[in-house]
């Protein structure tokens, strides 16, 4: 499986390098910057979500390259501004300075601001997407939804007005739910869109999935933070922890916080128990989310 996702992983490389406008191209500054955050590395998880589910469901690869792209773009812009002074003031990301220190802090927000924008452009321009209309005004309702004030922003802020608090455990799967979750759920709902005609129970169980690993995914990354080394993380470790954010660990303990991402998993794994060998890479990316180290 592991030799599948690098396939993907390459395969999405190169199709958002096709996308992202050159560094030749005027405002260079702004497309240089661009393309030095979006090609920056990274794990690749959501693409990869949205390869694997279409996958499962006999989607043509593609097909599946502007949804990929389109979902990580606004994740790559979430993280941009995430960094910022404002917000979490971080220096490193993907083992390389952050986009405001590389650049400046203007230019970092415009950044995020074109890949928003970009990102939408893909999923109504995109020729080589389904071309059922209506599955694509689907596609930009889910990505905007999970992007908005009710997904990954409102998340954002649920977590900045955190700080300096201690939250309850439920306000804390709250946040996650928007911050991480929501656009861990796009990435999947992307993936079953490219798929017209699919029967809709089958969109419940891939969304069960969805949001079972995408809370997964943050409490490792919460774990990450207390366990893991700069290095090895890509960004500095026990940021966290500094700015006293509210974490897993923080509220219920190392131990149990590894235990409720297991659980998570195999809620997950279960929503996928009636889907065929072709839903295995799906569930290689379930198990990867709480063993990984970065």
């Amino acid at each position: 499986m592991e030799s599948r996702i690098s396939e993907l992983q390459q395969r999405f490389e190169n199709a958002l390098a096709g996308w992202l406008p050159g560094e030749g191209i005027l405002p260079a500054r702004l497309h240089e910057a661009m393309r030095y955050s979006a090609l920056n590395g990274g794990k690749r998880i959501r693409p990869v979500l949205t390869y694997a589910t279409g996958m499962a469901l006999g989607v043509p690869l593609e097909r599946l390259d502007g949804p990929a792209c389109a979902v990580e773009l606004i994740h790559v812009y979430s993280l941009i501004h995430d960094d910022l002074p404002a917000m979490d003031d971080d220096d490193l990301r993907r083992g390389k300075p952050t986009c405001h220190k590389a650049y400046d802090e203007a230019t970092a927000i415009l950044a995020g601001d074109a890949m928003q924008a970009l990102a939408f452009q893909i999923l109504a321009c995109d020729p080589t997407m389904v071309d059922d209309p209506r599955a694509r005004l689907r596609m930009i309702e889910h990505l905007a939804r999970a992007s908005g004030s009710r997904g990954m922003v409102g998340g954002q802020a649920i977590d900045l007005s955190f700080e300096g608090q201690t939250p309850d455990i439920a306000q804390l799967e709250n946040m996650h739910i928007h911050k991480t979750g929501a656009l861990i759920r796009a990435s999947v709902m992307l993936g079953f869109n490219s798929c017209p005609g699919v029967e809709e129970p089958l969109a419940a169980r891939l969304d069960c999935f969805a949001k079972s690993i995408g809370l997964a995914f943050q409490i490792r990354d919460d774990i990450l933070d207390v366990e893991g080394d700069t290095q090895t993380l890509g960004k500095t470790q026990g940021a966290d922890q500094a700015l006293g954010k509210a974490t897993y660990p923080a509220i219920i303990g190392l131990e149990a916080s590894k235990q409720q991402a297991r659980e998570l998993v195999d809620r997950a794994l279960d929503s996928l128990k009636d889907l065929d060998e072709g839903a295995d890479l799906l569930r290689w990316i379930a198990r990867y989310i709480i063993e990984r180290i970065h």
